[in-house]
């Protein structure tokens, strides 16, 4: 039945509506000169921070992410890792103890050569020293001055860091042999908002940062090159460390070391990898930023990131055309040994593997372009539109530059929803990403039930609507912090819906949708008998097929909606009956007798609707 439902996503242009000014938000603009010793993994640098308070409050403390603190033996992030019931897999060593397979934290066994660490010294404020506070991953900052509403201040401080074995994300010498991939890595002011500030621990979760300008240089051995956010200022001077393929150094011998000075301009973070053996290739795009892919030399990948390029370049189209045109210059896919994890004008992915995995994974940290570094929610608290907005859009890419299309992208997403609803463990969207008991169930309910989210509202809404609300979003809402009501009422806004009692069902709860369907025969007709039984309510497609084979619908509006969606199903007649009330969970309708009898009813046949039971979803008559 699900082929009835064709998925008709129209690429909308951009719509060219005003800004939303209600958001303020603060800014953070660095300046940072580092020098990276490649021999021990160490490196020091000197920051400048321009702080604009764009707030209605006065100030008087900030706070610091030190994030590389987080990989040190009893670290907050450390004891995660241990008491866990599953945790992450690239986060622990097995181990056999009376005869039993024990999974044991690699933080816990980092020797100090191995560990992370970022020391803050010298802080000063306008010149004036500052008291600083250190406690694991945050730095408190005591403020020598008040910042009043509307004032800057300037924040200087020298660092010191050390780059631990790359456990998760931040490191060195994984297991791909990538030598450097330096995420989350210098000293990183904590947002400040609405809600206040946000010093949230590194325990091995998300992010939230303030937007900002940065003008980075970075000295390192010129035997490396170095891809990563914001664009060289310098190629010429810098090169890639050769001259030709037979490594002869373009530098003079003299030269130990380069400089390679990156600027990116409105972005909320700053990553960057090296390596010694990368291969650089670069891409231009017709009308679009420059694409670079940064990869080890080893030949069993050269054919798949090759291969990935142009796919790269569909990608990037598809999601400027669905979602909204992409702001900045250039963006980088490198190989950076640990999965995938987005950044602001880049991605570290893992390089090896088969085509369709490296496919996948580039494909969704690129979506987090969109939702998460223009649309940058607060991911601790909105994982779910972080990932679960990312995961809509890379299925329907993915789809979309398919040579085999798939009649409903979705249903892996649905699949993995539907388990977790049933297992026990669901815990509401709402939860902060930290407080997850188990990391499947975070894993399930920030990407798949995310992105059930929206293809569901797809189902409430109409598919043009949807498509229609993440642009007028994106529109909106870009480089602004937005939160989840916020893209509700955009949705509102472009549908006529009322839909904060969906936001608050889906999200803040975890109750579940379950119709079911049974027929009955009388004098006049056929009755139609439905019955609510999971607590969230829905608006219900029916589909009857007639024993002649003809189709027909019927939609049932849900009445706190205020709202009848245009007919799906094209071509098939479809008749709008009277709506049902949440209060009520019982509902029936007649069909009366017609040039032929009923064959069976179908509640939902696009699939759309997350029924965690659909064994009762369909009806055949006797």
């Amino acid at each position: 039945m699900k082929k009835l439902f064709t998925l008709a996503i129209a690429l909308f242009g951009a719509m060219n509506l005003a800004a939303q000014g209600g958001l303020w938000q603060q800014r953070a603009d660095y300046t940072m000169d580092v020098k990276m010793d490649v021999k021990n993994y160490q490196y020091k640098g000197v920051q400048t921070l321009v702080y604009t308070n764009n707030s209605p409050d006065t100030l008087s403390r900030v706070f610091y992410h030190l994030y590389p603190n987080a990989f040190q033996p009893g670290s907050e992030m450390d004891m995660r890792v241990r008491n866990i019931s599953d945790p992450d897999g690239r986060m622990v060593t097995k181990t056999t103890v009376d005869g039993k397979e024990v999974k044991v934290s690699r933080i816990k066994n980092l020797k100090p050569n191995e560990i992370g660490y970022l020391r803050i010294a010298n802080f000063k404020q306008d010149g004036v020293v500052a008291q600083i506070k250190e406690v694991e991953t945050i730095l408190e900052v005591i403020l020598a001055k008040p910042i009043l509403p509307g004032q800057k201040s300037t924040f200087t401080l020298d660092f010191t860091g050390q780059v631990p074995l790359q456990i998760r994300r931040s490191g060195r010498n994984n297991s791909e042999g990538v030598e450097l991939s330096m995420t989350q890595w210098y000293p990183k002011i904590a947002q400040y908002d609405f809600e206040g500030w946000h010093p949230t621990s590194y325990i091995g979760r998300e992010f939230y940062g303030v937007w900002g300008n940065f003008d980075v240089k970075l000295t390192i051995d010129k035997l490396y090159t170095v891809g990563g956010t914001g664009v060289l200022q310098n190629p010429n001077s810098i090169g890639h460390g050769y001259e030709d393929e037979g490594k002869t150094p373009k530098h003079s011998k003299k030269t130990k070391d380069l400089t390679w000075h990156f600027i990116a301009e409105n972005v909320h973070d700053f990553a960057w990898a090296a390596d010694k053996n990368y291969i650089h290739d670069i891409v231009e795009m017709p009308g679009g930023p420059t694409l670079h892919f940064l990869y080890k030399n080893n030949p069993d990948i050269l054919a798949n990131w090759k291969k990935l390029q142009p796919d790269t370049v569909k990608l990037m189209q598809f999601f400027s055309a669905a979602v909204g045109p992409y702001p900045y210059p250039q963006y980088s896919v490198i190989q950076g040994g640990d999965g995938g994890m987005e950044y602001a004008m880049c991605t570290l992915i893992l390089g090896n593997g088969k085509y369709d995995g490296l496919l996948g994974v580039t494909a969704h940290e690129l979506g987090h372009t969109w939702f998460q570094h223009v649309i940058a929610t607060n991911e601790s608290k909105y994982g779910w539109i972080d990932e679960g907005f990312t995961s809509f859009i890379e299925d329907l890419a993915l789809n979309e530059i398919s040579e085999v299309k798939r009649d409903f992208p979705f249903e892996g997403a649905y699949n993995n929803y539907n388990w977790m609803a049933k297992s026990g463990n669901e815990q509401p969207q709402t939860t902060h990403a930290d407080r997850f008991d188990i990391n499947r169930v975070y894993s399930i309910s920030s990407y798949s039930k995310g992105e059930v989210f929206l293809a569901q509202l797809g189902y409430l809404i109409g598919f043009d609507n949807l498509m229609k609300s993440l642009q007028r979003f994106y529109d909106e809402y870009k480089f602004k912090h937005p939160t989840s009501n916020d893209f509700i009422r955009v949705a509102e806004k472009v549908s006529g819906a009322q839909l904060g009692w969906y936001l608050t069902d889906w999200t803040m709860t975890t109750n579940t949708i379950d119709y079911s369907v049974g027929l009955s025969k009388n004098t006049s007709g056929t009755l139609v008998s439905l019955k609510r039984i999971g607590r969230m309510p829905m608006p219900i497609d029916v589909l009857v097929e007639y024993q002649d084979g003809t189709l027909e619908t019927y939609y049932i509006p849900l009445r706190m909606m205020h709202y009848t969606k245009e007919n799906p199903y094209g071509d098939i007649k479809r008749t709008v009956l009277k709506d049902w009330a949440w209060a009520n969970p019982d509902y029936s309708f007649e069909i009366p007798n017609g040039k032929s009898a009923v064959k069976q009813v179908v509640i939902d046949p696009s699939g759309l609707l997350a029924d965690i039971d659909r064994e009762n979803n369909n009806a055949v008559a006797n």
